[in-house]
């Protein structure tokens, strides 16, 4: 993670004041920075980085984790050639693996980008013909379409819904990932229960809904996890996140821009030509004022800052968030698979089509899920540089586990580290009934001697980060458009980051076009401020 010396302001006054020092603050402080403008970044942490940083997360163990957030897929190569940053992506090789029961014989499906023979053997194994292999290829294939189409327009002008439906080209597409619950595409496509599950995760990520919400929540989720870069390619940040948030903090103060930590935001004021900053800082209060003010945090923060009542429904977070260290890949019960090949994807446990739906039910109905589903992976056997050289040598491993369908709402009660306990225990007991041996014997110890494992619920990320509601995304996720008739409610404008407010702009997740390690926010943000 990126720290700074304590320092103040250098000036009473600047061109921009930037709330939030997570990657798109950072991204929004160097493109305005370069641009000439005089920039002061504000962060309430100790570090910058946000959510995109690398920690030690265990007493005396040379792993440094990226604790939170954890791969990168939608950051344009446009964003890291103006910015100048010197990150490695790495892509896996393998999309994911997927472990079932069928016929009392443990099996799976292994997705791998490198061998198509291999997986369409795969789905042959698994499904007893060519059907659902032809299907995955043409519902990806046609998604991979869309994100061509897609992708480019999210660091230009907001489109209007006609525009992007022109530009799609595909009618059939738009209707089914921007018109209709995703469910009826998903069960019209594919047959088996087990793959139309590995689809769906993607809706799901983050985001507490099912297949056939009406409101299409989970159709917006599904559609950012799938366009990154035109081809939907979900890859590993050599060094951590850490290293992605530390290359943008060099190159916004190469730019010039100051930022400053352990500064809280309090109060902002404007009358939409000029604005004040209020926050604290060394225990004192301080003021700067600005022509613009560019807020990285959630929108609901931000109506705080302003004093203005909330707006719309109250931000949820939807997923437990595990972080492990191992002193070896566990063994798997499908022994027709590498553990190696099976976990440096995308490791689904317990989310078939019927699970995912049961697990829903169990969390609306206020239960913690009886069958918890959870994805898992493994960033270092694509980057081992985030251990130490004894624990690369002694064959150590890191392990990340997502969680699904366990939302703010049943972490809320006083006995939170109780549901807490119990929904990590829950996703534990399923992860164990795919494996061959205990995960517990393969987790390390850190110096005290307490098992390297921790977890992280909606309310710990609202406490750790400050994202209301823990939610990741800072509110419910838009489709990347502009309605062609303005409805109810204030215009996103131009580039999809204006407020109520003239001279104050989002450039975090919550924006239109937000989510996800991207930037995205940020380069519109600047470029709304920039005037362009």
């Amino acid at each position: 993670m990126n720290h700074s010396p304590a320092a103040v302001p250098t000036q009473r006054r600047y061109d921009v004041v930037v709330v939030g020092g997570g990657h798109n603050g950072l991204v929004a402080a160097a493109y305005l920075a370069r641009a000439g403008r005089s920039v002061l970044l504000l962060e309430r942490l100790g570090h910058t980085g946000g959510a995109a940083v690398s920690e030690r997360a265990f007493t005396g163990v040379d792993a440094r984790l990226s604790r939170y957030s954890y791969l990168v897929s939608l950051l344009p190569e446009r964003i890291r050639t103006d910015l100048g940053l010197g990150v490695e992506l790495r892509r896996r090789r393998v999309s994911s693996y997927t472990p079932v029961q069928r016929a009392g014989q443990a099996t799976g499906l292994l997705v791998d980008n490198g061998d198509q023979a291999a997986t369409a053997e795969g789905f042959r194994r698994l499904t007893g013909s060519e059907r659902e292999f032809q299907a995955w290829q043409e519902f990806y294939g046609r998604t991979g379409e869309v994100a061509k189409a897609v992708f480019p327009t999210l660091t230009g002008p907001l489109p209007t819904r006609a525009e992007l439906r022109k530009r799609i080209g595909d009618d059939a597409a738009w209707e089914a990932l921007f018109e209709r619950p995703l469910g009826e595409t998903v069960e019209t496509s594919f047959a088996d229960d087990l793959v139309r599950g590995v689809v769906l995760t993607d809706a799901l990520i983050g985001t507490f809904t099912h297949a056939h919400d009406p409101s299409l929540r989970q159709n917006r989720c599904f559609l950012y996890h799938v366009i990154g870069n035109g081809t939907g390619d979900w890859d590993v940040p050599v060094g951590g996140m850490g290293a992605v948030t530390d290359a943008l903090a060099s190159a916004a103060r190469r730019a010039g821009a100051e930022l400053l930590t352990d500064c809280e935001v309090t109060a902002i004021r404007t009358d939409g030509n000029e604005a004040e900053v209020v926050f604290r800082h060394g225990g004192e209060e301080q003021r700067v004022d600005a022509s613009q003010v560019l807020c990285n945090a959630a929108p609901r923060e931000l109506e705080r800052l302003l004093g203005e009542p909330p707006s719309g429904p109250d931000p949820e977070g939807s997923q437990l968030k595990v972080n492990m260290l191992l002193r070896r890949l566990p063994r798997l019960r499908d022994r027709d698979v590498d553990p190696r090949a099976a976990f440096a994807g995308t490791f689904h446990v317990a989310e078939s089509y019927r699970q995912l739906a049961d697990a829903y039910r169990d969390a609306e109905a206020g239960s913690v899920p009886s069958v918890a589903p959870s994805e898992l992976y493994c960033h270092s056997l694509t980057d081992p540089s985030i251990l130490g050289p004894e624990l690369r040598e002694q064959g150590y491993q890191t392990l990340t586990l997502f969680g699904l369908h366990l939302p703010a709402r049943l972490f809320a009660g006083a006995d939170h580290d109780t549901v807490r306990e119990a929904a990590l225990t829950a996703v534990l007991a399923q992860l164990d009934a795919v494996l061959d041996e205990p995960l517990a014997d393969c987790l390390a110890v850190d110096a005290d001697g307490r098992p390297c494992l921790e977890a992280r619920s909606p309310l710990d990320l609202e406490h750790d980060l400050g994202l209301p509601g823990g939610n990741i995304f800072h509110r419910d996720l838009a489709f990347p458009f502009a309605e062609d008739e303005a409805g109810e409610g204030t215009s996103p404008g131009r580039w999809g980051v204006a407020t109520a407010h003239p001279n104050i702009l989002l450039c975090g997740a919550g924006a239109v076009r937000g989510g996800g390690v991207s930037g995205i926010p940020g380069h519109n943000a600047a470029m709304a401020a920039l005037g362009w």
